[in-house]
């Protein structure tokens, strides 16, 4: 059933300024349910910033290509190695001490981003959703809000959590926890904000795509929205008033990220540095990771895609590669940079993607493009390490921190994700003087053991594992 309700004079306007009306040509066709949805979407739309993106869709930038950066980038300079020598090991246990003072002060906040899909696994819902606990099945969010559990015991104090979540996972992502009791975290230290949305436009018109006769298509506005998304929905005076200094930011696919990571934070925080990057060494030159490097004395991220094959192998003196320093997506933020970026007119760029988009044709039939039609656009949140005066560059150890769930198999999958979670679980048990047998999955929960020296202490001497076991 139809609704003859005139359209709303403002939309009228605000499209026709815009040069979109065609987004209400089936207007008379919608239920009232489904007029009011369309008039909300539309209010919501930024389109000062939509025209400026298609207007410049098409210019051609002054800005360099990557790989003309690629030709003059060094290997980070800015860069704490992981402690291989007796006195860097010192050096690695000061810095934890200091990160672990500066959680029990109160002042780490952390940042979950946690808008994607675990459509490429196959899985209909939010990714943080996914079941990837080798022997408990526990999800990738249960694994996170342990670690944020089992960290604030240690702090003595709630250690804020933020969770960005995206138009396509906020209300199952915050009805996830609510039936979950937060994990055992306190609610009032949980708090949940959306990135925004930017309409899909027509690569060749700029006009903005319809996905349903009363839904415009859209998507997220790429892990950058995050900064716009923390000032709109009132994160970063939240951050103000709990006196957090620093943001521990993680995204939700990787389950042995170490959150809050205390060396992590303390190598920060010695290093007076404003945005913080983990990385790990690339398995080969070809890996497809995007690489942490410097650039006229700038700290920078090269994407894979803009690294020529002839640069990813190029090679320093010592004769170690160049570009080895793989992106995690695991940072640390200094509170100060990220209100700098939103006040100085320092905005990340937006960067555009030409996609194949099914849209209705003026005629309401779905059309299905077989090559790319429109451009979606995004930001990235590692652009903002051009914009900090230190950029830290911190080397983690890969088997033990990096182990995202991305494919539905083959290398970085829940197959391997699983794996390194046994094998974890393995080293750490033996290295307490217990035992696994062979082919029985062991599983720690962080709130058990953050790490390897708190199972020692917990763990019998010659304790044996035979059968399946969740350590909980």
């Amino acid at each position: 059933m139809t609704s003859t309700a005139p359209i709303p004079r403002d939309i009228l306007d605000l499209l026709k300024q815009a040069g979109q009306e065609h987004l209400v040509r089936f207007w008379d066709e919608l239920s009232a349910a489904h007029q009011n949805s369309l008039t909300e979407q539309i209010r919501n739309i930024d389109f000062p910033l939509m025209h400026r993106l298609v207007r410049d869709r098409d210019r051609q930038t002054a800005t360099e290509s990557g790989a003309e950066r690629a030709a003059r980038a060094v290997s980070p300079q800015q860069l704490v190695r992981f402690p291989r020598t007796h006195v860097e090991q010192d050096q690695h246990k000061h810095a934890a001490e200091v990160g672990e003072e500066l959680l029990h002060q109160g002042k780490v906040g952390a940042i979950l981003v946690a808008g994607g899909q675990g459509t490429r696994l196959g899985f209909d819902a939010p990714k943080g959703m996914f079941p990837i606990g080798p022997v408990s099945e526990r999800t990738l969010f249960q694994i996170f809000c342990e670690q944020i559990r089992a960290r604030s015991y240690r702090a003595q104090r709630g250690i804020p959590y933020f969770i960005m979540t995206s138009e396509a996972t906020h209300h199952l992502t915050v009805r996830f926890f609510e039936q979950n009791r937060y994990f055992g975290l306190n609610e009032e230290d949980v708090y949940f904000f959306q990135q925004a949305s930017l309409p899909a436009v027509d690569a060749e018109t700029g006009k903005m795509l319809l996905e349903r006769k009363d839904r415009i298509s859209t998507s997220p506005d790429g892990h950058g929205g995050m900064l716009r998304a923390l000032e709109r929905n009132g994160m970063l005076g939240i951050m103000r008033d709990r006196n957090i200094e620093h943001l521990y930011y993680h995204q939700v696919d990787n389950p042995t990220a170490i959150v809050c990571d205390p060396a992590l934070l303390g190598d920060h925080l010695l290093s007076h540095s404003d945005l913080t990057t983990k990385v790990v060494p690339k398995v080969s030159p070809d890996e497809k990771m995007g690489v942490l490097a410097t650039v006229d004395g700038k700290t920078e991220i090269i994407e894979y895609s803009d690294l020529p094959p002839e640069q990813a192998r190029r090679k320093q003196s010592d004769g170690t590669l160049v570009f080895w320093a793989g992106n995690t997506a695991i940072h640390v933020f200094r509170r100060e940079l990220i209100e700098s970026l939103l006040t100085e007119n320092l905005s990340l760029p937006f960067h555009r993607a030409h996609k194949k988009v099914n849209y209705l044709d003026e005629f309401g039939i779905l059309q299905q493009p077989s090559k790319p039609n429109a451009y979606k656009f995004e930001q990235f949140i590692f652009d903002a390490l051009p914009h900090a005066e230190v950029a830290l560059v911190v080397e983690g150890n890969r088997t033990r921190e990096f182990n995202p769930v991305k494919n539905a198999d083959g290398p970085d999958s829940p197959a391997t994700s699983r794996a390194a979670l046994l094998n974890l679980a393995q080293e750490w048990i033996e290295a307490a003087g217990g035992l696994v047998a062979k082919g029985v999955p062991v599983e720690i929960s962080p709130l058990y053991a953050l790490d390897a020296h708190e199972l020692e202490e917990k763990l019998d001497p010659g304790q044996t594992f035979t059968v399946p076991t969740i350590l909980k």
